[in-house]
């Protein structure tokens, strides 16, 4: 999963980023509501985390504009405020949930996981194509039943290819869903990440094709 981070407080983000990373997703920070426009606008997110108090202005006039330009990112709300009607607020303005400071980390990945789980309108995080059972927010892989495991890139990019099942992803999409703006990748580096992702899910009845000048496309074998 890709995470847009938007939080002024230094070491609660550095806190929570090291979290998120920890647990293999990418993460992105914005300390204020400008520089998280520029990430939302040429970025796309799985989950947005979202700080009300910001140097620059109210998290929640940040949320307002993001639904009411069509955009569906799913946003939990992270703040001091435990009034009921700051939480019925965001939650009127388009928040999907809402999570007072401080917080135990175990508690947002958990909030995490049912947002998205909400959004994808599941009862479950799992995914299946094949032989294969991925969960993509507990880290796990199955391949015919037996457990495999995935390095935090590979554990991404497998994740990357199930969300796009039989369509043609490039290198450059592979590496926007793979890395973070603070880390400096070259495309060559997919190549690495899928040779030892085909290894991992060999036997699983899926397969990652090359298609030459385009990227790379994840189908049935």
């Amino acid at each position: 999963m890709r995470f847009l981070l938007v939080e002024d407080n230094q070491s609660l983000a550095a806190a929570i980023l090291d979290r998120l990373r920890l647990d293999g997703h990418v993460a992105d920070h914005a300390a204020d509501i400008d520089t998280a426009e520029s990430f939302v606008i040429t970025t796309d997110y799985d989950l947005i985390l979202l700080d009300i108090m910001l140097p620059d202005g109210d998290g929640r006039s940040f949320l307002k504009a993001h639904r009411d330009g069509q955009n569906e990112t799913p946003v939990i709300v992270l703040t001091a405020r435990s009034e009921v009607s700051d939480r019925v607020g965001v939650l009127d303005l388009g928040a999907d949930d809402y999570l007072t400071k401080p917080f135990d980390f175990s508690e947002l990945e958990a909030r995490c996981r049912a947002v998205l789980r909400r959004r994808g309108g599941r009862s479950s995080n799992q995914k299946r194509i094949g032989a294969l059972t991925f969960d993509p927010l507990a880290g796990t892989l199955e391949v015919a039943g037996q457990p495999v495991a995935l390095r935090n890139k590979e554990l991404r990019l497998l994740e990357t290819f199930l969300a796009a099942p039989d369509q043609i992803l490039s290198k450059a999409r592979l590496v926007d869903r793979l890395f973070s703006y603070d880390e400096d990748v070259s495309e060559n580096a997919i190549e690495v990440y899928v040779g030892r992702l085909r290894k991992k899910i060999a036997g699983s009845g899926v397969e990652i094709v090359t298609e030459r000048g385009l990227g790379y496309r994840m189908r049935l074998a």
